[in-house]
């Protein structure tokens, strides 16, 4: 059963030794004998949160020797930072309880700290949050020569962590429904995790987002409210490699924190504000709430 008190939550580190076992293993093999190293010290070793993270980001031993084969210097930069997780335990537990306090049905999933392929801070299953360590050991020192111009951004050093962690963490307390998804929908569900983490940690994960958005935000606004009823979200999430110009990937995160803001602020009963906030249910309920948060209403960005 899932705990209701973070005392209870239990926080594996041990696919991260794991994963420096096979890294060291590889040194000086060939691409297939690093595959059968990794497939045999680290991904067949892992816990189930590293499994669930294969089958959700990783796919494949061979996918991500590719990955550390064509940044290998960013990879031997991050041994140090990676194997930190363990100072972090604190916080982590700290802003869950800061949580529990505000949300009085928050429930507390086992944490796993994984090493992927740069292709994921944080995700979910039906086991436990996974946290894709590899994306949070920036340091002054990183080599960033290998990486493509928009991951020089999107890392970030290992203090910001445990924020990946609250944010993951708001996540099995919602609602939605994906069935029928829109636009919409998915920044709220996204955007709210950023706002409640924030509220419970006080550190605002994504930073850079927030910086091009308090700039831009009316022209934000207005591009997404002609997407936002669409199933359609390239131009809003995830789009690291076809992002261009100044604008940052993943602007759906700000818009939903903004939407979410505005319903935050505008209640007087804040506790029943997170309970509302969570409670958004999937598409059609996605169009209330935006209406009952008065976002986008003339002035408002």
């Amino acid at each position: 059963m899932t705990p209701i008190n973070p005392d209870y939550v239990r926080l594996v580190t041990s696919d991260i030794g794991n994963f420096w076992r096979a890294y060291d293993l590889s040194e000086g093999k060939t691409t297939e004998e690093k595959i059968e190293i990794y497939n045999t010290e680290y991904l067949a070793r892992g816990s189930i949160g590293l499994r669930d993270f294969v089958d959700a980001r990783i796919k494949s031993a061979e996918e991500l020797v590719k990955a550390v084969e064509t940044m290998p210097k960013f990879y031997a930069s991050i041994r140090e930072s990676s194997n930190r997780v363990l100072e972090m335990t604190d916080r982590i537990r700290s802003y869950m309880h800061n949580f529990k306090a505000l949300y009085d049905d928050a429930i507390f999933p086992d944490v796993y700290f994984l090493i992927g392929r740069m292709n994921s801070g944080g995700t979910t299953s039906q086991n436990g949050l996974l946290i894709g360590t590899e994306i949070l050991c920036r340091t002054d020192d990183t080599p960033e020569d290998e990486l493509p111009q928009v991951y020089r951004k999107l890392i970030k050093p290992i203090n910001y962590l445990p924020y990946v962690v609250i944010h993951e963490l708001i996540h099995p307390q919602q609602k939605y429904n994906f069935e029928g998804n829109k636009l919409l929908g998915g920044s709220i569900m996204e955007g709210a995790a950023d706002f409640l983490g924030e509220l419970a940690s006080g550190g605002l994960l994504n930073e850079h987002q927030h910086e091009y958005g308090r700039v831009h935000e009316t022209e934000l606004w207005e591009a997404f409210s002609e997407d936002m009823l669409q199933d359609d979200w390239r131009k809003w999430f995830y789009n690291y490699s076809d992002n261009t110009g100044d604008r940052p990937p993943d602007m759906g995160y700000y818009i939903g924190y903004k939407i979410c803001e505005s319903y935050y602020e505008k209640m007087d009963d804040k506790r029943q504000a997170i309970r509302d906030i969570l409670a958004v249910k999937d598409a059609t309920d996605a169009l209330r709430f935006l209406t009952e948060s008065g976002y986008g209403k003339s002035g408002h960005p």
